[in-house]
């Protein structure tokens, strides 16, 4: 039986009436850029809703939208911005592009997100922002991350490229500091056609600069200009595209969790460390991540059943060169380094049949008796 890992075209197949009507309708309206568009300004409203913000700016990817929130918040050169290494590189790259620090702390093995005691541990007098990584579908311990940044005055700035719709005790990201990055690249849990991001905020000032930086710094006059700005717009078709999609996100969402509750329960008790759902969060179910010290063996075992799997992230930031001067707070780094060794991403999309769920739920249980057995047992 063959597990594919992402399913994209079903996602294509289940709305394709509604996806080629919305796109053709995009194409014969001659306007294709959110300047005079509808689409884009509607699917910005959507978004923002979602979140219980006031103002979403749709942008190119959602790299481009943590690169724009930072420049926004005013990051520069000689400010420290603590964020996680065990992440993908766009959490890192932008601070660096800046001009400022990035400053790593560690991360709850549990949740593979921020520990908050490593984060008061790296605080120093040049630090000006935390950037938390929202990981996999769930949001990072956002009231202790809060109490951390109201009490040593810092800025909060959410990378929320996993996290769209995740809340804690009802509140979404966005709402945790002055505002949060989401992406829709096209393996999200809402995902373009290609590449897609958006910055969503309550904060009048940051908005209005994302919105004059992401079309070349200009401001309320067309081709006046108030800041060095980029180039970075969603496009009408991806956003007539993301708004389709968007109509099955809780549905999908639901099948997602699903999934990963059967995985709960099937792979509970065989020596496997499994997710945890940190109290008070939802869980979107981007990714369901396992640890095993057989990681490796265990993945190569999968692959011989035609199961596909993934490591997010097989070496962490701190250890590529381009990343090997920045700082690392005084806890150390040894969970993003241990997590890295023994992830494994298991399948949990939504267009999963429960049989395949099924299937690599007997496929993992079948290594790990051959592994704790005497016979499989490692020397």
């Amino acid at each position: 039986m063959k597990v594919s890992f992402y399913d994209i075209k079903a996602q294509y197949d289940e709305l394709h009436d509604e996806i080629d009507s919305a796109v053709l309708q995009v194409m014969a309206s001659g306007v294709y850029t959110i300047s005079g568009g509808k689409e884009c300004p509607t699917f910005e409203q959507e978004i923002a809703d979602l979140h219980g913000v006031k103002h979403g700016i749709a942008v190119n990817s959602g790299t481009d939208a943590l690169r724009i929130l930072l420049d926004a918040a005013g990051i520069g050169p000689g400010d420290e911005v603590i964020t996680p290494s065990f992440t993908f590189v766009a959490s890192v790259e932008t601070i660096l592009q800046t001009g400022a620090h990035a400053v790593f702390a560690d991360i709850n093995l549990e949740t593979f997100c921020l520990d908050p005691a490593s984060i008061e541990a790296a605080i120093t007098p040049r630090t000006k922002a935390i950037l938390p990584v929202h990981l996999f579908g769930q949001l990072a311990d956002v009231e202790a991350i809060t109490k951390i940044a109201k009490d040593r005055s810092l800025l909060i700035l959410e990378d929320a490229a996993q996290a769209i719709g995740c809340t804690h005790d009802g509140i979404a990201t966005g709402n945790y500091g002055i505002g949060a990055a989401l992406s829709f690249y096209v393996t999200k849990n809402l995902g373009a056609a290609g590449d897609g991001g958006m910055i969503i905020t309550n904060n009048d000032e940051i908005a209005l600069s994302c919105r004059s930086l992401r079309v070349h710094g200009m401001g309320r006059e067309r081709y006046y200009y108030d800041q060095l700005g980029f180039t970075s717009r969603l496009d009408e078709v991806q956003a007539a595209y993301l708004r389709v999609k968007l109509s099955r996100l809780d549905e999908w969402n639901r099948r997602r969790g699903r999934h990963a509750n059967h995985y709960l329960q099937a792979l509970s008790g065989i020596g496997l460390q499994l997710p945890k759902i940190s109290a008070g969060n939802n869980h979107t179910w981007h990714q369901f991540s396992i640890r095993s010290p057989q990681r490796d063996e265990l993945r190569s075992f999968l692959a011989s059943k035609g199961i596909d799997t993934m490591i997010y992230y097989p070496v962490p930031i701190h250890h590529h060169s381009p990343y090997l001067n920045c700082l690392i707070g005084p806890t150390g780094l040894s969970n993003s380094d241990q997590g890295s060794r023994e992830i494994l991403n298991l399948p949990v999309h939504p267009h999963l049949s429960d049989d395949k769920v099924q299937f690599v739920t007997e496929s993992i249980a079948e290594f790990q008796k051959k592994a704790v057995s005497p016979a499989g047992a490692r020397g």
